[in-house]
């Protein structure tokens, strides 16, 4: 009766994982204010800290700076200040990271500038309005959704081990099955609720935090200005960048030592 055992870690662990799951729709459930944002546009920084969080603002922020050739952004990896002024408190916050000596790497720089005060601002005002999901959920209900999915391919594990067992043969292998069954149909049940009412498992934007996402990124789409091209870059990340050598600025890697 070995395979009682493993059965019971088959539900230990489906059991945690979907209520861990099931809290995290709850709280992700609560930040869902359907009048939130109603009838106002996201700033450009607003809609980068949406899409991509901290890091994608300073991404915004070195991009617009270099398009205004008041930085240059070389392909080695470098950032070079043009103009020492910034223009709001995001650009002072990038200078401030590259330095007195007007120089730096990139990669530094961008982190550097996502820990600032500004940034922590604007996510702190997007939360208020509602559009920003709270930092202690942030990662909740992705990470809870990749627990249940460990926690269903355990239950496979257990199930093909409880199976195989030698000291099983005389056992009824049909209800043995049956049994871990139960358990893997209460965690795929979870996935599938999770994947129609949940999806996507956002990191940063609320429900009405995307809806706004949504709006901004087709009038994006339908634009050819350099303001279009930045919203862009807010909402999909450097990867969007056109200028290749403006694009290898941000994926240069200093060799390892």
């Amino acid at each position: 009766m070995f395979w009682v055992l493993l059965l019971l870690l088959a539900w230990a662990a489906a059991g945690t994982t979907c209520t861990r799951l099931c809290l995290a729709s709850v709280r992700a459930a609560a930040v869902d204010d359907t009048e939130a944002g109603h009838g106002r546009r996201l700033t450009l920084y607003e809609a980068a800290f949406l899409s991509g969080g901290p890091a994608r603002v300073a991404d915004l922020t070195l991009v617009s700076m270099a398009r205004q050739r008041r930085l240059l952004l070389a392909h080695t990896g470098w950032a070079t200040v043009v103009d020492p002024r910034g223009r709001d408190e995001m650009e002072r916050s990038v200078l401030g990271a590259i330095g007195p000596d007007g120089q730096s790497r990139i990669a530094p720089v961008r982190t550097t500038a996502a820990a600032a005060e500004s940034v922590r601002a604007l996510a702190d005002h997007l939360v208020a309005a509602g559009l920003a999901v709270p930092d202690g959920a942030r990662t909740t209900v992705a990470g809870a959704v990749r627990q249940v999915r460990s926690a269903a391919a355990a239950v496979v594990a257990l199930a093909a081990v409880a199976l195989l067992m030698p000291s099983q043969a005389q056992e009824n292998e049909a209800l043995v099955a049956v049994w871990f069954t139960l358990p893997l149909i209460l965690t795929l049940s979870c996935l599938a609720i999770a994947r129609i009412e949940v999806h996507p498992y956002t990191r940063w934007a609320s429900p009405a935090g995307q809806r706004l996402l949504s709006a901004l990124a087709r009038r994006a789409d339908s634009g050819s200005d350099d303001r279009t091209y930045l919203t862009t870059v807010a909402v999909r990340g450097i990867r969007a960048i056109g200028e290749p050598d403006l694009r290898a600025a941000f994926a240069h890697r200093e060799p390892p030592v």
